[in-house]
């Protein structure tokens, strides 16, 4: 199942004592010879007992057999820690604290078959490398690991806290975006108040609810959580209140490939509502990543009065890194157009500020009344209205508002030169691949940059003038060419190559590099 992720001079370790005829066949091996049918010459192969050597290390020990065999992923892991020069003493430690009051003697067998793994790769001559990974040139700092859902649900909290409201989150449970509800839930001393309601309509319709009542409100899902949303979400725009939906992409349509990774949902983020109704959209890429932009995806909802979409993707919801600990100082305030006392003349619940958001009036202070709803609303007064020319102005009003904030995003930048012959051109969760496949190339001397973008609607500024200054643009995504169409529609000038993939499964580098040569060729 794994033979095609193998790189060239790969070290492979298997199980001897696995190749049996039972397991061969369930594998689905055609002959008798495995090694010869995986082709795995020019791979460093060590086919070791692995079980056998796992009784031996466990026989003075009185376990049962299959507790012992259940011991071999730690002799192996053993192996791993001599082939990388790691400790063992972070494992065992870990072990101790797993089993040392359940069960102190699966504590001891494990870290006896670690001790026996180490020793079984020091003292043979099959490997023909080592490795020594240095520490990372990172910033200091306290760091943890953590993935992109828990990240999220961090970032949320923090926009709570620098705007001073309590956070709601209401949600159905849906893979891969649980996670976020089920984190989010274990912080009730911080104020943060969750609903697990019935289905994904209850979900956004209690957080739009929390909304108006004076809460930070935030509502998760993925793709078929989202459609379910589409025409609360356009309650959202027309009663514009602050929301924020976090949308954890993963393969479709329908229930798809729940587990799998995909950017498919891009289209129905833009564009998924009736009528004229346009929402921020941004995109998170990388676990630690998922903590900024669910900050500024609150700070865009409530300072601009709108529903803010975040997209993320079950690759970086469930993957990990490390991240250091931000100190909340380091974040700016967050200060929504909150409306306290009515102004001389009366209150008038559509005279906009600056940013052409609308004030924030909660229920049940005097003079502070006023009417929300899905029906059009007078300009100034906010009482129903069916005028045709109110209409027209509202419905350019709130497209001007989404669109005012390019001036709070930084502008768009280049990894890389400014300017060459191929301008890779992402979003989301491919940056690391795609990042990794640029150095590569540029490493060989190639002319190739990239361009990331995690703010999709508005785009930043200063994409046109990126554009410009290279001889191939190729737009490379986890779909059939979403955002490439969506920069066609927005840039016209310019011509996209594409190259898209829809397997569930991120780009890999190799892939992506062979794309590019072929490019430039």
């Amino acid at each position: 199942a794994n033979r095609k992720w193998l790189k060239p001079g790969a070290t492979v370790i298997i199980d001897g004592d696995s190749l049996t005829e039972t397991n061969l066949r369930k594998a689905g091996f055609t002959t008798d010879d495995p090694i010869a049918e995986l082709g795995l010459d020019g791979h460093n192969l060590v086919v070791p007992g692995i079980t056998t050597m796992t009784r031996e290390a466990l026989k003075e020990l009185e376990l049962d057999n299959k507790s012992v065999v259940k011991c071999k992923n730690m002799f192996a892991l053993g192996i791993c820690f001599y082939l990388f020069h790691r400790p063992e003493d972070h494992a065992k430690k870990y072990l101790d604290s797993k089993f040392a009051r359940k069960n102190p003697l699966i504590a001891e067998a494990n870290k006896r078959a670690i001790d026996a793994g180490y020793n079984f790769a020091a003292n043979t001559h099959q490997f023909a490398n080592t490795y020594a990974v240095p520490a990372a040139p990172l910033e200091k700092g306290t760091y943890r690991s953590i993935n992109g859902n828990v990240a999220t649900a961090w970032g949320l909290m923090a926009a709570a806290e620098k705007a001073g409201l309590p956070l709601f989150c209401g949600s159905y449970p849906i893979t891969p975006a649980t996670v976020i509800l089920e984190e989010l839930a274990k912080h009730k001393e911080l104020g943060v108040k969750t609903v697990q309601a019935e289905d994904e309509i209850a979900g956004i319709c209690t957080a739009i609810g929390a909304a108006f009542a004076g809460n930070f409100a935030v509502t998760t899902t993925s793709g078929p959580g989202l459609s379910l949303k589409s025409e609360a979400l356009g309650l959202a725009v027309m009663a514009e209140l602050p929301l924020v939906v976090v949308d954890v992409q993963r393969g479709g349509p329908s229930t798809g490939l729940p587990t799998k990774t995909e950017q498919s949902d891009l289209m129905q983020a833009l564009y998924g509502r009736n009528g004229e109704c346009p929402v921020v959209v941004l995109a998170a890429s990388t676990p630690g990543d998922c903590f900024r932009f669910a900050f500024e995806a609150g700070k865009i909802a409530m300072e601009h009065m709108t529903p803010v979409l975040l997209l993320s993707d079950g690759f970086i919801a469930n993957g990990s890194e490390p991240w250091r600990i931000p100190a909340m100082k380091d974040y700016p305030a967050i200060t929504p157009p909150i409306v306290d006392e009515a102004p001389e003349g009366g209150f008038m619940p559509y005279v906009r500020n600056e940013n052409l958001a609308r004030g924030w009036a909660f229920p049940g202070k005097t003079g502070l009344e006023h009417r929300v709803g899905g029906l059009e609303k007078d300009c100034v007064k906010g009482c129903i209205s069916h005028d045709p020319s109110n209409h027209q102005k509202m419905v350019r009003t709130r497209a001007e508002k989404v669109a005012k904030a390019i001036d709070d995003i930084p502008a768009q930048a280049v990894w890389g030169a400014p300017e060459g012959d191929l301008l890779v051109v992402g979003w989301g969760g491919t940056r690391g691949h795609l990042q990794n496949a640029v150095d590569q190339m540029r490493a060989e001397g190639k002319r190739v940059s990239l361009c990331h973008f995690n703010y999709i609607n508005p785009l930043p500024h200063g994409v046109r003038e990126i554009f410009s200054k290279f001889r191939k643009i190729v737009v490379c995504e986890l779909n059939e060419g979403q955002f490439a169409n969506y920069l066609r529609q927005s840039l016209q000038e310019f011509r996209y190559e594409q190259y898209n993939k829809c397997e569930g499964l991120p780009f890999t580098v190799a892939e992506l590099c062979q794309k590019f040569e072929s490019l430039l060729k």
